[in-house]
C-alpha cells in the first residue's frame, strides 16, 4: 500500500513539473515571440537546379591587366544572358582551388581558369574533370595534367620578340649599350615563353657587343647560346624574377642600380617583364637615378595607366594584348561547348602531358608614333583623358 501511495505522489509531482515547464514556455513565447532558427544557405541553394553556364577564375585584382579581362567577360556574359560567376584567386593556389571547387558546387557547365601557379592548378583541373566539367586554360597554360580541354592565349613568343626587337631597332648600329633585363613570375608558364621570344632576338646582339647585360651574371654566362633549355632559362630568370609585382620591380631595380657605377648607366635599355604595371615601376626607379640620362624601356598589355607614360616618353612602347579579343575567342569555345558544336582551334601547346588544342590571338606594338591611331581613333581609350598628344 505504501509503495502504491509513493508511486501516486511521484506521478503527481512529475506532472506538476511538466505543467510548470509548459506554462513557462508559453509565457516566454508570449513575451518574446517564437524563437528564431538559424539556417545556412549553401552554394547549391543559391544556384538553381540548372547550375551556371560558365565559371571564370582570374589570378588577382591587384594587376590592372585582369580588371580589363573581367570587364570584357562581364560584357559578353551580359550580351549572351549567361548565368556566370567570376572569382579571383588573389595570387594564391589554395584560394584558386577553392574557387574551382565552388564553381563545381554551383553546377558550372564550363570552367575558364587562368592559373596563378601553372603546375599547382592541375589539381583543380583534375577535380573539375572528375565531375565532367570541361576546363579552358585562359591566357596562361596549365601544366602537368592531361585534363585541360582547351587553351586560349596571345602569341606570347611574339610578345617577347616584339619587345626585344624594339630595343634592337633603337640601338641601331651602336655598340656597348647598357642593358637591364627582367622576367615575369616563374610560376607563370607564359613568363618562360615571353623570355624565350626576347632571348632569341637579343642574344645575337649581346654576342656581337651591341648590348652589355648589367644586372644578370647568369645571362652573361649563357650569352653565347641562342638555344637554351628550360632549366637554363629558369637559372637566368630566377635572379631577375619580378613576380609580376610593382614593388618587387622597384626593389630589384634599386639593388641593380646601387651596385653599378655611372659607366653602367647613362643611356639605358630595359627589357621589362611583359606587363605594363611592372614597366611603369621600373621606369620610375630608373628615372630617379641621376646617372641615367636616357631610358628606353619596353612594356606589354597596353593598359590605360601606361598610355600617358608612353605619350610623355616615360615608357617607350607596349605590346598591346587586347583583352576583348582574348575573351571573345574564349567565349566562342564556351558557346560551342554549351551547344554541342565542334570547337575550332588553330594550334596546340604542349603542357608536359598532352598537346592542348589552342587558339592564339595576335598582338600589336604601340608607340608614341601610332598611339593616336591605335588607341584613340579606334576607340580603345578616350583621348580626352590624356594630355600632350594633340
Amino acid at each position: 500500500m505504501k509503495k502504491i501511495l509513493c508511486l501516486i505522489l511521484a506521478s503527481l509531482l512529475i506532472g506538476s513539473i511538466l505543467i510548470g515547464c509548459q506554462q513557462a514556455e508559453e509565457t516566454a513565447v508570449e513575451e518574446h515571440g517564437e524563437p528564431e532558427i538559424a539556417t545556412v544557405e549553401t552554394e547549391e541553394e543559391r544556384t538553381n537546379d540548372e547550375g551556371i553556364d560558365v565559371g571564370i577564375v582570374l589570378p588577382t585584382k591587384e594587376e590592372t591587366r585582369w580588371l580589363g579581362d573581367e570587364a570584357a567577360f562581364r560584357k559578353i556574359i551580359e550580351e549572351k544572358n549567361y548565368k556566370a560567376e567570376i572569382l579571383f584567386s588573389q595570387k594564391s593556389s589554395a584560394i584558386e582551388r577553392t574557387n574551382v571547387e565552388s564553381l563545381i558546387n554551383m553546377g558550372a557547365k564550363v570552367i575558364v581558369l587562368c592559373p596563378f601557379d601553372a603546375t599547382a592548378a592541375a589539381a583543380a583541373v583534375n577535380e573539375a574533370d572528375a565531375e565532367g566539367i570541361p576546363v579552358i586554360s585562359y591566357d596562361r597554360l596549365i601544366l602537368d595534367t592531361d585534363k585541360v580541354d582547351y587553351y586560349v592565349t596571345f602569341d606570347s613568343m611574339e610578345v617577347g620578340a616584339a619587345m626585344a626587337q624594339f630595343l634592337v631597332d633603337q640601338a641601331g648600329d651602336t655598340k656597348g649599350n647598357n642593358l637591364y633585363i627582367y622576367s615575369g613570375a616563374l610560376t607563370d608558364n607564359n613568363s618562360f615563353i615571353f623570355f624565350e621570344g626576347a632571348w632569341r632576338v637579343l642574344q645575337p646582339k649581346i654576342a656581337d657587343g651591341t648590348f652589355i647585360i648589367q644586372n644578370c651574371d647568369k645571362a652573361v654566362e649563357l650569352s653565347d647560346k641562342l638555344e637554351l633549355t628550360r632549366d637554363e632559362f629558369a637559372s637566368i630568370m630566377s635572379t631577375i624574377d619580378t613576380e609580376w609585382n610593382m614593388e618587387v620591380c622597384k626593389s630589384l631595380a634599386e639593388a641593380h642600380l646601387t651596385s653599378k657605377d655611372a659607366s653602367a648607366k647613362g643611356k639605358v635599355f630595359v627589357l621589362s617583364p611583359a606587363d605594363d604595371d611592372c614597366a611603369r615601376a621600373l621606369s620610375d626607379t630608373f628615372r630617379k637615378d641621376p646617372d641615367v640620362t636616357e631610358l628606353i624601356i619596353t612594356g606589354a598589355d597596353g593598359v590605360e595607366a601606361s598610355v600617358q607614360y608612353i605619350i610623355d616618353g616615360k615608357q617607350s612602347m607596349t605590346v598591346y594584348k587586347d583583352p576583348k579579343a582574348l575573351v571573345k575567342a574564349t567565349m566562342e569555345i564556351v558557346d560551342a561547348l554549351l551547344t554541342g558544336k565542334e570547337v575550332q582551334y588553330d594550334t596546340t601547346y604542349n603542357n608536359n602531358k598532352i598537346d592542348v588544342p589552342s587558339i592564339q590571338v595576335g598582338v600589336e606594338v604601340i608607340t608614341k608614333d601610332n598611339i593616336v591611331e591605335k588607341f584613340f581613333e579606334s576607340g580603345v581609350y578616350d583621348g580626352s583623358k590624356f594630355t600632350g598628344w594633340q
